[in-house]
């Protein structure tokens, strides 16, 4: 499949983007006076939209504006994830880490938001990483492999070399002491 090319099963509908195996998420939801409903995942949809995880682990971030979560990953038990904003809206990226790919060192980003109700899905063999734009934003995301803390990797939000193009804000970015020293995306070797 190529960019922008689209599968719709059920309430989904998948997006390919420019880098393989990453997709955006389309959720169609239901709504009236009440408010809305909409499935946020169903397995036998994904499947047919190209994502077969068994996920095993949801987590839940809330953080401020500014802050800049990443570019993280898992070294010997990457992680597939399917990530989501529940309030607020982030500007989420994904970087190719896989060896031998086109895209390598390549990154897809895009906005997620309550209001959006988009997904972004990132396979196994990618960094991961997000800002958020608004006052505060609830991150969710299901992973098909346990987090260990002792596997962590990392890539320099800023690393020139990757260049991802992270939104403006009017104020600094907000980073943990680890994320703010993170290696260079080319003392890695590749990591997968």
């Amino acid at each position: 499949m190529a960019k922008g090319d689209k599968i719709t099963s059920g309430n989904f509908t998948f997006t390919e983007t420019s880098i393989e195996g990453v997709k955006i998420v389309n959720i169609k939801t239901y709504g009236d006076e009440r408010g809305c409903f909409m499935e946020t995942y169903k397995r036998p949809e994904f499947t047919v939209g190209g994502i077969e995880c068994e996920f095993v682990q949801d987590n839940q971030s809330l953080s401020t504006k500014g802050v800049l979560r990443g570019l993280h990953f898992q070294i010997e038990h990457p992680q597939s994830k399917l990530v989501r904003v529940v309030s607020g809206k982030v500007f989420d990226v994904a970087v190719d880490l896989r060896k031998g790919s086109d895209t390598y060192g390549k990154w897809e980003g895009a906005v997620l938001s309550a209001e959006n109700k988009r997904q972004l899905f990132i396979p196994k063999g990618f960094a991961h990483g997000f800002l958020v734009l608004s006052d505060t934003a609830v991150f969710c995301y299901k992973c098909d492999d346990v987090y260990r803390p002792g596997d962590e990797g990392g890539i320099l939000w800023n690393d020139a070399d990757i260049a991802v193009e992270w939104p403006s804000l009017d104020a600094e970015f907000i980073l943990s002491e680890k994320d703010k020293t993170q290696p260079a995306f080319k003392s890695l070797g590749g990591a997968y």
